[in-house]
C-alpha cells in the first residue's frame, strides 16, 4: 500500500499533551494531519454544529511534518471537516486522543474522544480512540502506544465500530501487558452526584462530583485497567 494518510483529533484541545504524543507516534506510520478543537471539549459525545459556523485556522504544531489546524467546532466537527474538506476524503485512518482520563464502560456514552472516532466510522473510515488515566503517569502509555497503533491501524472494522484503547495509570513495571477483546463494562469508575450552591438571586448552582469505585466484571475494560493491563476492545455505535 502507499503512504497512509492519518487524521488525528481529540477533545482536550490542540495544545494538549496527549494529542502531541499521539501525533509523534503516528508520524512513523504515515502522513499525519491534525484537526482539533482550539480548547477543551470534553464530554461533548458525538455532537456536531448545525446552526452556527465552524472556523478553522492553520496553526503551528510541535511535531515535525504534521499539518495542523485548530477549530472552533466539536471533536466530531473536526473529523467531518477534516475528512470531507481539508483532506478531501483521502483518509485511511482517524486517531482520536490520547484522552486525559479513561474512556471506558458507561463513560463512553459521554466521551467526545469516542464521539470523534464514531464520526470517522460514520464517514467510512477506520478509527481508533486512545485514552489514559488522570494521574499523570505516562510511561506505560508511551511504552505500548506504537505497538498498539501497529497492531490496529490496518485492522478492519464493521460500519459503526471503533477500536477503543485505554492505557492503565500505573508505572510501567506494574503493567502486566495487553488484554484484547475487552467488553465495555456496565459500570463507571465514578458514582456521580451534584454539589449544590445557593445563589443570591434564588437560583441553585450545581457542579458534578463523584466517588471513585472499582466494580469488576469478567472480561471488561474496567477490570483490565484496575488489574494493570492495556485494554483493547471494539465499541459499536448505531449501524
Amino acid at each position: 500500500m502507499g503512504t497512509r494518510r492519518i487524521l488525528i483529533t481529540n477533545d482536550d484541545g490542540i495544545d494538549a499533551d496527549g494529542i502531541i504524543r499521539l501525533a509523534a507516534a503516528a508520524v512513523k506510520f504515515g502522513e499525519v494531519w491534525v484537526v482539533a478543537p482550539d480548547s477543551q471539549r470534553s464530554a461533548m459525545s458525538h455532537s456536531i454544529t448545525l446552526r452556527d459556523k465552524i472556523d478553522v485556522y492553520p496553526t503551528d504544531f510541535p511535531v515535525a511534518g504534521v499539518k495542523a489546524y485548530k477549530s472552533t467546532g466539536t471533536p466530531a466537527d473536526c473529523v467531518r471537516v477534516g475528512v470531507l474538506n481539508i483532506m478531501q476524503g483521502d483518509v485511511d485512518v482517524v486517531l482520536s486522543g490520547i484522552n486525559f482520563g479513561y474512556n471506558s464502560a458507561t463513560d463512553m456514552q459521554y466521551s467526545a474522544t469516542a464521539g470523534a472516532a464514531f464520526e470517522a466510522a460514520f464517514q467510512g473510515k477506520r478509527a481508533i480512540a486512545f485514552s489514559e488515566g488522570f494521574n499523570g503517569i505516562k510511561e506505560t502509555t508511551d511504552r505500548y502506544l506504537e505497538e498498539v497503533i501497529a497492531e490496529l491501524i490496518d485492522e478492519p472494522l464493521e460500519f459503526g465500530q471503533i477500536w477503543n484503547v485505554n492505557f492503565p495509570e500505573c508505572p510501567l513495571e506494574k503493567c502486566k501487558g495487553i488484554l484484547r477483546d475487552r467488553k465495555l463494562s456496565h459500570w463507571s469508575f465514578y458514582t456521580d452526584r451534584y454539589d449544590e450552591e445557593k445563589l443570591e438571586d434564588g437560583g441553585i448552582r450545581y457542579r458534578v462530583n463523584g466517588t471513585y469505585r472499582e466494580p469488576r466484571e469478567e472480561g471488561s475494560d474496567m477490570t483490565a485497567l484496575i488489574d494493570g493491563y492495556v485494554s483493547i476492545g471494539i465499541a459499536q455505535n448505531i449501524s
